[in-house]
């Protein structure tokens, strides 16, 4: 497979705990644009799902700069965060949970998809809250139907772009998908990755004490503030 050496595809996705998960969600996807600015990446905001108070249900992006899939491909896993809820009106401790999956981006003609296997669907671009922030119906979902992968886009001007951009993560997702089915020809070791307790490769705490702990290896921060600021080159 002829991955893209210089662009990745990092999704979030938001877990257990509600609105205070969707918001952690949030603060990761900050987090990471962040680090993208450091590094001199590019970072483009392909599709974003937000809550219905607050936060993001799920979010798919595109980064660009030298071997950016290199840097970044242990990041994926579910990422966990200890702290008083701003959602809390008793002040109470909240636990919450975020998926973050990282993805070489493939070249479209590397995966060959046939059109009868695809809807494509239009709509509007929306922003927090549901509001329409495009009159148009430019956003574009493409589904795979035998594989039931979807890709939404949203960030480009024009149908035509977005639905080029759709069909470049899809192929990227087919791809993933054809890796891990090979993984599991060879292996049944791998586990399903649920986004909840246990299956954290990192802990972001800020209270009763302040920690960033990489479960893999034992790395840790005292200073999780810089590191939701994108600072995580010790982890990375």
């Amino acid at each position: 497979m002829e991955y893209v050496k210089n662009k990745a595809l990092l999704n979030i996705y938001s877990g257990a705990g509600g609105v205070d998960a969707q918001d952690w969600a949030s603060m990761l996807l900050r987090m990471y644009s962040k680090l993208a600015q450091q590094k001199g990446w590019g970072f483009t905001i392909l599709s974003q799902s937000f809550g219905e108070q607050s936060g993001t249900k799920n979010a798919s992006c595109e980064l660009t700069g030298d071997d950016v899939y290199g840097i970044l491909k242990n990041e994926s896993g579910v990422h966990r965060l200890v702290r008083i809820s701003p959602f809390s009106s008793k002040g109470l401790r909240h636990t919450s949970f975020a998926l973050v999956e990282i993805l070489p981006e493939t070249t479209a003609r590397d995966i060959k998809i046939n059109p009868n296997d695809l809807r494509v669907d239009t709509f509007r671009s929306s922003g927090p809250g549901g509001q329409n922030v495009n009159k148009l119906e430019t956003a574009v979902r493409v589904t795979h139907i035998p594989s039931g992968i979807a890709v939404a886009v949203q960030s480009e001007r024009s149908q035509a772009q977005n639905k080029e951009k759709a069909m470049q993560v899809l192929a990227s997702r087919l791809a993933q998908k054809m890796e891990e089915q090979k993984a599991k020809e060879l292996s049944e070791l791998k586990p399903n990755v649920a986004i909840e307790w246990g299956s954290q490769i990192r802990s972001y705490v800020l209270h009763p004490y302040q920690m960033v702990k990489d479960h893999r290896t034992g790395v840790k921060s005292s200073q999780p503030d810089k590191i939701l600021e994108g600072e995580l080159d010790k982890f990375l």
